[in-house]
């Protein structure tokens, strides 16, 4: 990388679900980004050990807090692979498909969503055109390319180039707290390990998406896995933790 990407903290929200959102892609390009947070416990994890009837409340009381400026919610049941959706229906309601990690529309009032909790979501979007894609991207996904697609499929969707994209590396577990095995360095970073390092995925996302030709990048001052009270991180829990839900879209007129 030329230099390090800059930071564009997202900022908490009063009010209920517990959230924190991209004022500034708000203001500049009139999109709603952001993630649920932890606070008092909600968590959005559908393949969790929490009770059903409470991961379901949560979803709802999210989904109702976006309305109405969405009205069709995007989401998929993630793999870890490099699988990206493009939606293009109108229709309300909300919409779960499996083995997909990535997500595109140029539709207004639809609400693109991963689910994380230490892996990054990855914000694009193209603010000519107000066409959005959000992945959720692993060290599983980053190795199979999940990034570079996300790119790659924005551009053509919208006949521009990457320079054209704006992209922003959300909340999720810092280098300081991610130590992997060599096969995770070799698999993300393209080198050998000898021995357990620490992996800062975003830097390495970052980095993948200026290799690809994007100028306006930014970085999460977040850590999932520092902030116990307001993230959920499912390496500090152990494999307990819930998760939350990042989101992006462009909201009906």
């Amino acid at each position: 990388m030329s230099g390090a990407p800059a930071q564009l903290d997202e900022t908490p929200q009063s009010g209920h679900p517990p959230r924190l959102e991209l004022v500034e892609w708000r203001e500049r390009f009139g999109v709603v980004a952001g993630i649920t947070a932890r606070d008092g416990d909600f968590n959005v994890g559908l393949g969790t050990a929490a009770p059903a009837g409470q991961v379901l409340t949560a979803w709802r009381t999210l989904l109702q807090a976006m309305a109405p400026r969405f009205q069709r919610f995007e989401l998929g049941l993630q793999v870890h692979g490099a699988r990206i959706l493009e939606h293009r229906g109108t229709e309300e309601g909300w919409t779960i498909v499996d083995g997909v990690d990535g997500h595109l529309t140029a539709v207004p009032g639809t609400l693109l969503l991963v689910t994380v909790a230490d892996c990054v979501p990855v914000y694009l979007l193209h603010p000519e055109s107000r066409t959005a894609a959000l992945v959720h991207a692993g060290w599983r996904g980053v190795a199979a390319g999940i990034v570079e697609a996300a790119i790659a499929r924005l551009a053509a969707a919208t006949a521009s180039a990457p320079r054209d994209i704006v992209m922003h590396c959300g909340v999720a577990i810092c280098g300081d707290c991610y130590e992997v095995g060599p096969e995770v360095i070799s698999a993300v970073l393209g080198r050998e390990a000898a021995a357990p390092e620490h992996l800062d995925l975003r830097s390495a996302i970052a980095a993948r998406g200026e290799r690809a030709g994007v100028r306006d990048l930014t970085v999460s001052g977040w850590c999932a896995s520092h902030d116990a009270a307001r993230f959920h991180s499912h390496r500090r829990s152990r494999g307990l933790d819930g998760r939350m839900a990042a989101y992006l879209g462009v909201p009906a007129a």
